[in-house]
């Protein structure tokens, strides 16, 4: 037998590489970076975000390369410039973050089994994808409202606020602009809307008129907007009747910016607007599910 003590199998350490010792100290420093104290009340809310922002992985490793190397003149400079180019965004996620943990800490212990949940954290990967790829700054905040109010207000089943994810991908601000009105005005006909976003009607042959008919079928369609009717007691739709002589045919088509037809939010619309629009939903209930 060899002189040299041999060590047992199960005494023998397992050897980290330097490398992925300086990624976790750039990712620990990165979120300390975007969440400050919070950093460990909302961990796992916060590795949910993060998580599912492809660039968030592209950062790290950019930073712990910085970090390894001792020589920085070595480093490459589109590397550094890359680095520069999402601070910015690091920014922006980092504001977004702190607002939504602002609203947490205002309901205290209560909202903690909710955002710790795993289909909490579901909605957070699935929001935070829809954050990323937003086109505008109005979009993210509509996606941050909707994921804070998801977190400290059950009003509607988790598989509606990723309904509501998706209608933030694929409605444009325009869109939004009509939704608010019609929630300000309750009943307001395509003409008074036009007028309330517009002033001066176009002509009716225009690309304004084409757009503004484009964005009240898209809401239509989707079920966010619907011309107001009378319902019964049981909630059902009361058919329209015509007393009298039908009215004279026309010799010119319905007006896109019609002052008849009167429009309302339905109710998927509401609470879309409650939920994105809205700063403050009421707490969680007691045992809500």
């Amino acid at each position: 037998m060899s002189d040299k003590e041999i060590q047992p199998e199960d005494e023998k350490q397992e050897i980290i590489p330097v490398d992925a010792v300086v990624a976790e100290e750039a990712r620990a420093e990165l979120v300390q970076k975007l969440t400050g104290p919070n950093g460990k009340k909302y961990a796992r809310f916060v590795m949910a975000a993060l998580g599912s922002i492809p660039w968030v992985g592209g950062v790290i490793s950019a930073a712990a390369a910085l970090h390894a190397e001792k020589d920085q003149e070595k480093v490459n400079a589109l590397q550094k410039m890359w680095l520069q180019e999402h601070e910015e965004k690091i920014q922006k996620l980092r504001l977004t973050l702190s607002q939504i943990f602002e609203r947490f800490d205002a309901f205290g212990d209560e909202v903690r089994e909710r955002i710790e949940s795993e289909e909490y954290l579901t909605l957070i990967r699935r929001g935070f994808r829809s954050w990323d790829q937003a086109d505008t700054e109005e979009k993210r905040q509509l996606v941050r409202k909707l994921l804070a109010n998801a977190g400290v207000g059950q009003l509607c089943p988790d598989d509606l606020i990723r309904l509501f994810i998706s209608w933030i991908d694929l409605y444009h601000e325009a869109h939004f602009l009509v939704i608010r009105e019609i929630y300000r005005n309750p009943g307001a006909s395509r003409g008074e809307i036009w007028d309330a976003i517009h002033g001066a009607r176009p002509r009716e042959d225009s690309a304004e008129a084409d757009l503004f008919k484009l964005l009240i079928r898209d809401l239509s369609t989707g079920s966010v907007i619907r011309q107001d009717r009378e319902t019964n007691t049981h909630g059902q739709f009361v058919r329209r009747t015509t007393r009298g002589p039908r009215p004279p045919a026309r010799d010119t088509m319905k007006s896109a910016f019609d002052d008849e037809d009167p429009y309302v939010l339905t109710e998927l619309g509401q609470q879309f607007v409650h939920y994105t629009m809205e700063e403050v939903v009421p707490r969680i209930e007691a045992g809500g599910d």
